[in-house]
């Protein structure tokens, strides 16, 4: 009878059981955390509070995974994000903060900026969509402007995502293997993986021109994108002082009754193939 040999062995469930586990455990730490936000959402929109949270950080660090498991429980009407495009040629001749300024909240809103203001200090320096000249007058103005915003009443937070060199580089690769993330993998995606260091001195001034004591910058490390999500929410939900508001459910009332003259439509529709 031939001798089993070690290496025979069957791989051990330990590492699936315990990466189960840790699923689980975000799930769980999440869900209380959506239930808080709906908490914030009842709040924001009974006291009229005004909201401004802004996400910035490296390319693939996870701010869209953030920003998606903030929003996926709540209304958009509360929550909105605003992830602006290039500027027009019109927006172009505008003052820079203009096209900005008209995204902030009104009273009952949040709003998230997927990138913000400050790609005045990043792509737009490193980039030359803007001279260093005027890449240093933004960071002089800048806290001046969010100053005037939070004296206007209106919470602003701002968070920073980071991330490895080395992990960047493996979720830029993800990104081109996957067909559904590959929409992610833009040309300015690839200009960031190139020009790191670039980009690490532009961060570096950005961070210390504009980190005050009025609107400070929270630094999120990202290398763990479920960890980051957990700790940027349970931050975000500390840093608003909102209470919860009791709810009132409505009483739905009697249904009528069918009328004894109402015939049902015969006429024939499409109806989608049961595929499932």
């Amino acid at each position: 009878m031939n001798k089993k040999n070690d290496n025979d062995a069957a791989p051990s469930s330990v590492p699936d059981e315990k990466e189960s586990g840790k699923v689980r455990n975000y799930e769980k730490q999440m869900a209380k955390l959506q239930v808080e936000l709906a908490y914030l959402q009842a709040w924001i929109k009974k006291s009229g509070a005004r909201v401004v949270i802004i996400f910035e950080g490296r390319d693939a660090a996870g701010k869209g995974g953030i920003i998606k498991r903030m929003t996926e429980r709540v209304s958009p009407r509360v929550f909105r994000v605003a992830a602006l495009p290039a500027p027009s040629d019109r927006e172009k001749t505008q003052m820079y903060m203009q096209r900005y300024i008209a995204h902030l909240p009104a009273g009952g809103e949040i709003v998230i900026f997927d990138r913000s203001w400050y790609n005045r200090a990043g792509v737009d320096r490193v980039m030359g969509f803007c001279s260093d000249k005027q890449a240093r007058r933004f960071l002089e103005l800048a806290p001046r402007f969010e100053a005037a915003i939070v004296e206007s009443g209106t919470i602003l937070l701002k968070y920073f995502l980071t991330v490895s060199e080395k992990e960047q580089e493996r979720r830029f690769r993800k990104r081109i293997d996957d067909p559904v993330r590959q929409w992610k993998l833009s040309p300015m995606d690839l200009e960031s993986y190139r020009k790191w260091w670039d980009y690490s001195r532009a961060y570096d001034e950005m961070l210390r021109a504009t980190d005050t004591d009025i609107v400070p910058w929270w630094i999120v490390p990202s290398g763990d994108k479920e960890r980051a999500r957990i700790n940027c929410i349970s931050h975000i939900l500390k840093s608003i002082p909102y209470e919860r508001v009791k709810f009132d459910g409505p009483e739905l009332g009697k249904r009528q009754k069918r009328p004894d003259d109402y015939e049902e439509d015969r006429t024939p529709h499409r109806t989608v193939p049961d595929v499932a």
